[in-house]
């Protein structure tokens, strides 16, 4: 999971929004979810053979800025929706945001289970539009870029982080990781873990393998394949500054001869601040794309609905607000609209280092916070399916969320504002002051803190607002709160929670603190049964809402609005947003 702040750490983390799960919750009209295909499959029975002459815009409020999305500093959802058909990978994010294998672009299977190793095989026919092979070479790139190996010397300056020659990710499970087993020109390669992971197929997704030859090209370093296997940090370095630096383009100057495609598309053009363009990749060897042109168009959420109704966009995604819902409905059969939930959930934190170390004001808080008031007036106004949150692992449409949703929090279902004034007057704490701290200004989360206020102090509380402009940087990482409102962005990872339950893990700045939960977070890391994994799961939401350590509220909403005419285009939870599949959108010629 990740913070949802802005910089680097929350872009880092968002990378590991790599996501099991089910059908999103329904909503109105839903999407030409008619369209959907077994197993979350690209393919469809519209899809046509061959490119049909049509072009198909999607609105993007963010610009595109690098063709390496690994980049901390440039990782960005905005690249990922045009990338996720230009640096295709051995699998990609379904519709509901679960790994679906890419069958077009290779092939992959676990080959051992002890050690666990997996054979990863590129198709016979993959090369880049260069006319490259995709082979070993990349497939070392990637892991090297990614492993957190050869330190620099130097520290982040946000986090005092100790940086390394690439400025990818956080390691997680790539440190785990041997060197890909294979030699120049080999077409299959095999990895090796140091220990069971259980989200073994995460790794050599979509964006990660980008183009050794061009690295060495660009680098100076003759051969990745023997740079990595002897691990001079110099050399690694000189890589390393390649890597981080020469696939960013934000000046609308896109080089596909230094970017070249591993997907159904490559970039045709880009203007930065209007549109980017995507046409056929013409050395593509999997199904041929249905139209001819994929537009990416630059354009404000706030103006997205007018542009879909205005035929300038066919396909938008934006945060709903009721102004939009409203423009919306008015175009009636014209656009098709769906409500849907977001990985990304709204949570309520403790601070165990301060006054919250006691359980019993934890359960007095937590018993006047008004859950459902707060969806009631905030949610649904845009999402009339939404509820309450109950699960810290799990979303509303994921599968397995009935039953790590069972768990406990039932019990602070409704507010009970006489059974927290009896738990302050027992404990002699009436009057307990509590600052309530959240990044400012945040119009959403400055109402859910007078809405608590007002709850909370008919308890006996005395609720101070905490909203900082800094408190992504100052204030949470330092302890400076009493309680906290911020949100993380979830995924089908079953890896994700570790750094932020396990004790004095680096995402856990609330100071919680407990022995079973440690234990089953570790048993979890390398569980591989779907059902012990959601028994590990239930125990670890029941250990959670034991502890009152958190409390979950809501999963952010989300809209998904396409033009009546095109065919084919599903929401995703996932980062990679709807272009996930845009290489089968159709709509009739003109």
């Amino acid at each position: 999971m990740s913070r949802s702040m802005p910089g680097r750490s929350w872009i880092a983390v968002l990378a590991a929004v790599v996501l099991a799960l089910a059908a999103c919750s329904g909503g109105d009209d839903e999407a030409d979810e008619s369209s959907r295909t077994p197993d979350g499959e690209r393919g469809s029975a519209s899809a046509t053979p061959t490119t049909a002459p049509i072009s198909i815009s999607y609105a993007s409020a963010r610009e595109f800025s690098s063709y390496n999305n690994n980049v901390a500093e440039q990782a960005n959802p905005a690249n990922a929706v045009v990338l996720n058909h230009v640096l295709r990978g051995f699998w990609y994010f379904g519709p509901d945001g679960e790994r679906v294998p890419d069958t077009d672009f290779g092939s992959f299977e676990q080959v051992s289970s002890n050690p666990q190793t997996v054979q990863y095989t590129f198709a016979e026919e993959a090369v880049w539009s260069d006319g490259e092979p995709l082979d070993c070479d990349d497939a070392v790139l990637a892991w090297a870029a990614n492993v957190g190996k050869w330190p620099t010397g130097k520290r982040d300056q946000y986090t005092g982080t100790k940086l390394t020659a690439f400025s990818a990710f956080t390691p997680a499970a790539w440190a785990d990781v041997s060197r890909p087993e294979c030699a120049d020109g080999d077409r299959s390669f095999t990895v090796t873990f140091d220990r069971v992971f259980a989200d073994w197929t995460s790794l050599f997704g979509p964006g990660t393998i980008l183009p050794a030859h061009i690295a060495e090209k660009g680098s100076g370093v003759k051969d990745v394949i023997a740079a990595a296997e002897q691990g001079k940090s110099a050399t690694m370095q000189k890589l390393g500054r390649f890597y981080n630096t020469a696939w960013v383009f934000t000046d609308g100057r896109y080089d596909t001869a230094l970017a070249p495609s591993a997907g159904p598309y490559q970039v045709a053009s880009w203007k930065p601040g209007e549109a980017l363009t995507l046409e056929p990749n013409p050395k593509w060897w999997g199904t041929v794309p249905a139209a001819r042109n994929v537009v990416i168009r630059m354009i404000p959420e706030d103006e997205q609905a007018q542009a879909l109704i205005d035929g300038e966009v066919q396909v938008i995604d934006p945060t709903p607000t009721e102004a939009m819902l409203k423009t919306l409905g008015a175009a009636g059969e014209a656009v098709r609209v769906s409500h849907h939930d977001s990985f990304v959930w709204e949570h309520l934190d403790f601070n165990f280092e301060g006054k919250f170390r006691s359980r019993a004001l934890r359960q007095a808080f937590a018993k006047c916070l008004p859950r459902q008031q707060i969806l009631d007036e905030l949610i649904k106004p845009v999402n009339p399916q939404a509820e309450v949150l109950q699960s810290r692992f799990r979303t509303p449409f994921q599968e397995g969320y009935e039953q790590t949703a069972a768990t406990g929090g039932q019990a602070f279902a409704e507010v009970d504002v006489e059974g927290a004034r009896q738990i302050l007057k027992q404990t002699k704490k009436t009057g307990t002051k509590v600052r309530i701290a959240y990044l400012a200004p945040d119009l959403r989360r400055e109402t859910e803190v007078k809405l608590i206020k007002k709850s909370c102090e008919k308890a006996g509380f005395k609720i101070e607002d905490g909203g900082s402009y800094t408190f992504f940087s100052s204030e949470l990482k330092r302890g400076d709160f009493d309680a906290a409102l911020y949100a993380w962005t979830s995924s089908a990872m079953l890896s994700q929670t570790y750094s932020i339950y396990v004790s004095k893990g680096t995402q856990n700045y609330i100071g919680y603190r407990n022995k079973n939960v440690d234990l089953l977070l570790e048993r979890l890391y390398s569980e591989l049964d779907p059902d012990r994994q959601l028994s590990l799961l239930e125990q670890l939401d029941t250990t959670l809402w034991e502890d009152i350590a958190t409390v979950p509220l809501f999963a952010y909403p989300a809209l998904l609005a396409t033009s009546a005419q095109v065919q084919n285009v599903q929401y995703n939870p996932s980062w990679a947003g709807p272009t996930w599949n845009a290489d089968t959108w159709s709509a009739p010629a003109p």
